[in-house]
């Protein structure tokens, strides 16, 4: 196995760049590879991320920073991007993948973290808890009861009934709570949970509606002032998702007129690059209303967990061309070929006739294993070949009129 460590590039040379202060069970395991690691504790802005990421062959970054086209015609040399956290709408997703750099995130990492914190937020406002916390710290004791709720008995309706909505669905229904979730796929219901078939009929029946779903076109301002007039009267909203989910304004006026009894936001349409002392939304003006900085999944767990699963990925793309689970990419993986192997990766345009090109040339030498898929616009293939012949294959595979990027692995 001593040969499979053998690149045809050497590992202390290649550098990875991680913003955004990486969980350090990511830096670890990607030291333990002995590449050449760079940490910065903050996000950099479009103009010095594209002078930092020349001559870099793995970024690692979580939600502030934005990966641009732009940013991307000056990385070099870059092999791959992790994104440690849930999404990647941070990335040009489609100008990587012309640049044959497959992005890979942890969608599922943080999910029980999410999960409890709704949980804890649903009984918060049932029973008022933010508003009497502020009064307490003015000086107020009010020991009333009024629109004070327990949670046990009501409905709480689940938009997104995936690894977080079904996670909630159980905790939910521990605690005595009816549950719906509405879905635009097919999903079998755990527990006692039931499907209902449209987003109206949730949020017409539900007591609490909850937001789980990805930033989409389809959930673009998905709740705004039609969806709120269709919720129960004395009804609340939670939103964890994305902050181009919810159309807040709408929101505010159903808290000030009653027809809310509370919220809570975790997520805002424009949220700032940076900590701030200056940071105000007109939500903090209502009333029974919660809001904290897009911390949904921030836990020492789901951190450690997403910089361990993250980068771990990078280490299998960089040592294996694995690409499972790649957001942008085809999703595959080829064994070991043996000792007497190379490994080839080529990247090519999905046009008619590639594969037939690319098995023209292999078919004169000794092939011990291939793999090719392709996704949108973009083909990618591995093969183990006979090392007298890689060389050679690897210089006609990249004269190929289609082939984007190729590279002898080891």
């Amino acid at each position: 196995m001593a040969e499979k460590q053998k690149t045809s590039f050497p590992k202390n040379k290649i550098k990875i760049l991680l913003l955004e202060n990486i969980h350090e069970s990511a830096v670890l395991s990607l030291k333990k590879e002995e590449f050449e690691i760079e940490c910065l504790k903050g996000a950099l802005t479009e103009e010095e991320l594209k002078d930092k990421i020349k001559g870099v062959h793995a970024l690692g970054i979580r939600s502030k920073t934005r990966v641009t086209k732009r940013v991307l015609e000056n990385a070099d040399r870059l092999l791959c991007i992790g994104c440690f956290c849930i999404g990647t709408d941070q990335v040009d997703l489609e100008a990587a993948q012309i640049k044959g750099i497959p992005v890979f995130n942890s969608p599922f990492s943080n999910s029980r973290s999410v999960a409890e914190l709704i949980v804890c937020q649903i009984i918060t406002l049932a029973r008022r808890l933010g508003d009497k916390n502020i009064e307490m710290h003015k000086g107020t004791w009010d020991k009333s009861s009024k629109s004070c709720h327990e949670i046990r008995g009501k409905t709480l309706g689940i938009v997104g009934y995936g690894h977080i909505g079904t996670q909630l669905s159980v905790l939910s229904e521990s605690l005595g709570m009816k549950v719906i979730f509405y879905d635009t796929e097919p999903i079998m219901p755990l527990g006692n949970s039931r499907p209902v078939s449209t987003l109206e009929e949730l949020l017409k029946t539900a007591d609490f509606v909850t937001l789980h779903v990805p930033k989409t076109e389809q959930t673009n301002n998905m709740i705004g002032e039609k969806e709120i007039q269709l919720m129960k009267k004395g009804s609340y909203l939670l939103n964890a998702s994305r902050g181009s989910v919810v159309q807040l304004e709408h929101v505010v006026k159903a808290l000030r007129s009653g027809h809310l009894y509370g919220c809570y936001i975790d997520v805002f349409p424009e949220e700032p690059e940076e900590n701030t002392n200056s940071w105000f939304h007109e939500l903090s003006t209502c009333p029974n209303t919660t809001m904290t900085p897009h911390i949904g999944g921030s836990t020492e767990e789901a951190q450690f967990a997403i910089g361990k699963e993250v980068g771990d990925k990078i280490i299998k793309y960089i040592n294996s061309g694995s690409t499972l689970q790649a957001t942008n990419f085809p999703s595959i993986e080829l064994p070991y070929g043996g000792q007497n192997t190379h490994r080839l990766l080529n990247i090519h345009k999905n046009v008619p006739g590639v594969l037939k090109n690319i098995n023209s040339l292999l078919g004169e030498v000794n092939v011990q294993g291939q793999i090719l898929s392709t996704r949108g616009g973009i083909g990618y293939l591995i093969c183990d070949v006979e090392r007298e012949a890689s060389k050679d294959l690897k210089k006609q595979i990249a004269s190929l009129p289609s082939s984007l990027k190729t590279r002898i692995l080891y």
